[in-house]
């Protein structure tokens, strides 16, 4: 206790303010309420930023540049038969004109070398000599059919040789001209009649297919009188070269002429659409 006196009278001294703290007073935690809560998760989902599903997006795009590959791919597949594989021919809504020289040349050179059904013909022929086992010193087996298939494509060669020269000289079509007419039978009938007939220069009157005929005489006559067997008869040979182009010749007209249908039939779209037109009719009840 202190020794100093103190007045009873005075007033009271006030007590001394206290500086409040510096320290934030903490609120009293409570559990959010489910509102708030799909607030804050909506808030969160908005804040997403915009490259999160890039690698989705990335994906896609992958996938619909392979897509569009593919689709694409099949398209040139679709158009080689009337590309790449019928060779030269005139569709049925382009009218005929003469050709030149040189156009001449580059149909015989596609005619001859560049068309896949002209290896397919060879390739089937061969097929048949070697059933029938013509002639019969080739023997059978791979090696056979190897001979076979060269003679094939040597007379082919030699044929259309002569007949590109005979046609050129008297200004007649080497091209098959698809029929303006419509329906199977008028067509088949065209195509059995190009086989024997085709156009002079004025591309209206029709002649015999004289070239043509000789070139397959030719090349069967020259055929068996050099690289095929000895025992072999060259007139034989021609004459029968000249009866397969007369048979083979109506069946590969026909071909030519429904190729471009049979294409179409084909084609992956044209089953997917009609496996959707299906799929909708069986679904009808």
């Amino acid at each position: 206790m202190s020794w100093a006196q103190v007045d009873p009278a005075a007033p009271a001294q006030p007590a001394e303010k206290q500086e409040p703290s510096k320290q934030p007073a903490t609120p009293p935690q409570s559990e959010p309420s489910k509102q708030d809560s799909g607030k804050q998760e909506a808030g969160q989902q908005d804040s997403v930023p915009p490259d999160a599903n890039k690698p989705d997006s990335t994906k896609q795009a992958v996938v619909d540049t392979v897509n569009s590959t593919v689709n694409a791919t099949v398209d040139t597949m679709r158009r080689l038969p009337a590309q790449w594989f019928l060779g030269s021919y005139v569709p049925s809504d382009r009218n005929l004109t003469p050709l030149t020289l040189e156009e001449r040349r580059d149909v015989y050179i596609r005619q001859t070398y560049l068309t896949g059904a002209s290896y397919l013909k060879r390739l089937f022929s061969a097929g048949v000599d070697q059933a029938r086992g013509a002639p019969y010193e080739w023997g059978g087996g791979l090696g056979g059919y190897g001979k076979r298939f060269g003679s094939r494509y040597g007379q082919f060669i030699i044929q259309n040789s002569i007949a590109a020269a005979g046609n050129a000289a008297l200004g007649y079509e080497p091209r098959y001209d698809y029929c303006k007419c419509t329906g199977f039978w008028p067509r088949t009938k065209h195509a059995i009649e190009r086989n024997f007939v085709t156009y002079n220069e004025t591309e209206v009157e029709r002649r015999v297919q004289i070239p043509l005929y000789v070139g397959a005489f030719g090349a069967g006559a020259i055929s068996g009188a050099t690289w095929r067997p000895a025992t072999e008869n060259p007139w034989k040979d021609g004459a029968y070269s000249v009866a397969s182009q007369a048979g083979f010749g109506v069946l590969s007209n026909w071909l030519q002429e429904f190729a471009l249908d049979i294409g179409r039939k084909l084609s992956p779209q044209r089953r997917r659409r009609h496996a959707r037109t299906s799929g909708s009719d069986a679904a009808q009840p």
